[in-house]
């Protein structure tokens, strides 16, 4: 048998213990271990509360939490009228509440809702429940239709209305797959001769045709009291609304692509004992959904599709398409991974209008104003528009373009956060135009245009009132790094700050606007619930207590929140974590959050604890550790979400590049022993690093990383670097497969088997790669029953023991200061 050698590839799921005693650890703190800090969380570190919610009568706040340590959170909980001890909500207790989500009236006195795949109506005022549907299909998508005499829901992909008043319950359309039936007459001369001719010379054949005609007359006597039938094909229909006056009703025509070769992802460890495949999605630039607003006019019997061909700029072309508009003889580019990528037909100018999505639409609580919501499919653009169902027209209310992608708080890739003001003739929403998002108006008749809030911060949640007097927002008005909520006066004005703890607060408020439910956590301090009345400065009253002893014995870090001034004049926000008595010339390391837009340099506890408790050991081993809120993170506006467009690897690297230059120059840093490491995003950057950076960073960590943008995803990787064979120098100078060759420091990849994200595959190519260039100091370690989020507490502990060792091998006094550097693994 032949036997087959991969240089420096570990297939492997444990390694020997290291020692994990902390080097001069402060009196009286307890020792951190690799094995402490990866253990299951709800078992030593505590569960937060979570899915925050008041009860329908304004007495009692519900939540998930799990401080008895069980495999699942439960439901609890408390008084907010005397504030006890929170208790756990009995099976039965819970048969019985309402659904947390739901739709109310305008005048907040009853709400609809699904449960279980079943309609209910609440009645606020006696908390009284009625069953609106129940049946073994599922109804979704509950709301108040005929200014509010009715219910209206979704079933089977038609629309129903229930009238509480007579309990009637009405089907209002009827929505058919496939063609409409072909007409029973003949069309055909010849044909029509021949029917004649039998109808002329048999009694018997006339006969049954008088008889099918009268039922005909019959059947369609009895269809005037149905829906009409709606032919759509292949067509799928969702998001289906009854206008207020119920003349019209509006739905989503959603055409799936045709089949596409989807990716499979083998699972080897399986209850069956044979491998199982699991199909998981398609790559980017293959063909995607598209979708068309329909309207039924019920007073006219017609239907039809929403055009867009008028909407101001739907024909303009994406800026970087003219950098391929070269001359017949331009060379090819001369950079080697830019030539490998452009092999492909450069593309022609395009002038095809670009394909839309609509979402809505939105009608004002008069019923007499609707507007959607459209997205151009490169998400470049996002317009506004009022509807005119009866011309079927729109017209242009707001455009915000950007050459990257439209995205940010309250804005995402939908609808986003949008609402009629009180006077029915104004519209709100969230928009990125000053750089920031923030709150807007605009009049629906006249095209005025108003920001209610402005500044270098952003907007994060936006809610107006019950009451329609105030909006209730959370913002990072202080700071980057702080989220603090605030009320706003219904025509803008000044910031009225509520709460005063640094940190985050994510407040929900009370049914009748007095008390805030407050989940509040600092940088060390996990997440717990508070109480206090929605008024400036007000006590915070703690209700709950997640973390263990065990966990409270460590004194936990507060990193100092430093800036980095950027090789290009940006400020860039980070969390630094320094030894007590740092060693000249000492150890470092570089965190890289994943995700691309998330914000870590923050003041409130991270969604990577399991990282956070991983810096507070290597500091107490003598590294100094940088976490980088890098080109392309949250909380900082526009201009730093879009940063990496075109160009992954481009200022999200240097900023670590900046940042590990900032470390040698001020911190005392040595820059021959800097590492690096990170996950998914940030595993993809640790690759760049090692890569194109080689004599910046000695060692890296690289885990569940993206070595190939052309392989990942269409949803994330197109807003960023467009398609494929349409930007194919995107492509090349983000991907690190292409960059390989700079390998010089001790590179370790983890990845799991199971990764439904980014799929094995893709760390096995750079596996191949790097065997094909001959490198020898790297080891991939694979985790056979991991997802792209790790799970297993054995999983975690194994990976962080191979990182810790990489970097006590590679960056510690005493290792090799040169090239030649080791992996650390067997």
């Amino acid at each position: 048998m032949h036997q087959l050698r991969f240089l420096g590839l570990l297939l492997a799921v444990s390694a020997p213990a290291l020692a994990q005693t902390p080097a001069a650890p402060s009196a009286g703190l307890a020792p951190l271990t690799v094995e402490k800090i990866m253990r299951d969380q709800a078992q030593w570190l505590g569960t937060a509360p979570s899915n925050v919610y008041w009860g329908e009568d304004g007495r009692t706040i519900y939540f998930n939490w799990n401080p008895e340590k069980n495999r699942r959170d439960s439901l609890y909980q408390v008084a907010a009228s005397s504030a006890g001890a929170p208790r756990k909500v009995s099976p039965r207790e819970q048969r019985e509440l309402p659904a947390s989500s739901g739709e109310y009236d305008q005048a907040y006195t009853r709400k609809v809702y699904e449960k279980e795949g079943d309609i209910y109506l609440l009645d606020l005022k006696t908390r009284k429940v009625r069953r609106v549907t129940n049946t073994a299909e599922r109804e979704t998508d509950p709301a108040f239709a005929m200014r509010g005499r009715m219910v209206s829901y979704m079933r089977a992909q038609n629309l129903y209305t229930w009238d509480p008043a007579t309990g009637e319950t009405t089907q209002r359309t009827d929505f058919r797959k496939g063609s409409k039936p072909a007409n029973s007459q003949p069309t055909d001369k010849s044909e029509r001769f021949l029917r004649a001719q039998q109808l002329a010379l048999f009694d018997v054949i006339r006969q049954k045709d008088q008889d099918r005609q009268a039922r005909e007359r019959q059947q369609k006597a009895l269809a005037r009291l149905r829906p009409k039938a709606i032919w759509i094909g292949q067509q799928a229909v969702d998001n289906l609304q009854l206008s207020p006056d119920g003349r019209y009703v509006t739905y989503t025509l959603v055409q799936e692509p045709a089949a596409e070769k989807v990716a499979l992802v083998p699972s080897f460890v399986t209850a069956s004992g044979f491998t199982e495949d699991i199909s998981t999605r398609t790559k980017v630039g293959a063909p995607q959904t598209a979708y068309e607003l329909g309207v039924y006019d019920l007073a006219r019997d017609t239907t039809f599709v929403l055009g867009y061909r008028e909407l101001k700029g739907l024909d303009e072309q994406p800026a970087y398409r003219k950098e391929y508009q070269l001359p017949a003889k331009a060379p090819m580019p001369a950079d080697s991974a830019k030539a490998a990528a452009t092999k492909a037909s450069q593309p022609k100018p395009a002038t095809e209008l670009r394909r839309v999505q609509p979402f809505g639409p939105f009608w004002s609580e008069d019923g007499q104003r609707a507007f959607l919501v459209v997205r151009s499919a490169d998400n470049k653009d996002r317009w506004i528009v009022a509807l005119d169902p009866v011309s079927q027209k729109i017209t242009l209310l707001d455009r915000q373009r950007d050459e990257a992608w439209i995205n940010g708080p309250g804005i995402g890739y939908g609808a986003g956060n949008v609402g009629w003001m009180p006077d029915n003739r104004r519209i709100w929403f969230q928009s990125e135009e000053s750089g920031y998002s923030h709150l807007y108006t605009v009049d629906v008749t006249s095209g005025q245009k108003k920001a209610l809030t402005s500044g270098k911060f952003e907007v994060q949640k936006a809610e107006l009132s019950r009451d329609k007097k105030t909006w209730y927002l959370t913002a990072n008005a202080t700071h980057p790094g702080v989220q603090h909520f605030y009320h706003l006066p219904l025509e803008g004005g000044a910031l009225r700050q509520i709460t005063t703890r640094d940190g985050a607060n994510e407040a929900t408020v009370s049914p009748d606007g007095r008390q805030l439910a407050v989940r509040y956590s600092y940088t060390n301090k996990p997440w717990e619930l508070y109480l206090m009345d929605n008024k400036p400065g007000a006590k915070m009253q703690q209700l709950t207590h997640s973390t263990t002893p065990e966990f409270e014995s460590y004194a936990w870090r507060d990193p100092e929140i430093i800036t980095i001034k950027a090789r290009d004049g940006a400020d860039v926000y980070a969390r630094l974590y320094r030894p007590a008595n740092p060693t000249a010339q000492g150890p470092a390391v570089i965190f890289v959050h994943g995700a691309g837009y998330l914000q870590n340099a923050h003041k409130w506890w991270s969604q990577y604890s399991r990282e956070y408790m991983f810096h507070n050991l290597l500091v107490d081993k003598g590294y100094t550790v940088l976490d980088i809120d890098y080109r392309g993170s949250a909380g900082y506006g526009r201009d730093v979400r879009t940063g990496i467009y075109r160009y992954m690897g481009g200022k999200d690297l240097t900023d670590h590049v900046d940042g590990a230059k900032l470390l040698a120059e001020k911190y005392g840093v040595s820059a021959q022993r800097i590492g690096i490491y990170g996950g998914s995003y940030g595993g993809f950057i640790t690759l760049m690093a090692m890569f194109t950076q080689p004599d910046v960073f000695r060692a890296g960590a690289a885990l569940r990383s993206v070595t190939d943008w052309a392989h990942y995803n269409h949803g994330y990787t197109d807003n960023i670097l467009n398609e494929p064979y349409n930007d194919s120098v995107a492509y090349a100078r983000s991907s690190p497969i292409y960059y390989a060759n700079g390998l010089k420091g001790a590179l370790l990849m983890c990845h799991g088997m199971v990764d439904t994200n980014v799929h094995f595959q893709d760390i096995v190519r750079l596996s191949q790669r790097l065997i094909e260039l001959k490198k020898e100091n790297w080891e991939l370690a694979v985790y056979p029953v991991e997802d792209h989020g790790f799970v297993e507490p054995s999983s975690w502990t194994d990976e962080y023991k191979r990182i810790l060792k990489l970097f006590e091998t590679n960056l510690k006094p005493g290792s090799p200061a040169t090239g030649g550097a080791s992996s650390g693994g067997n």
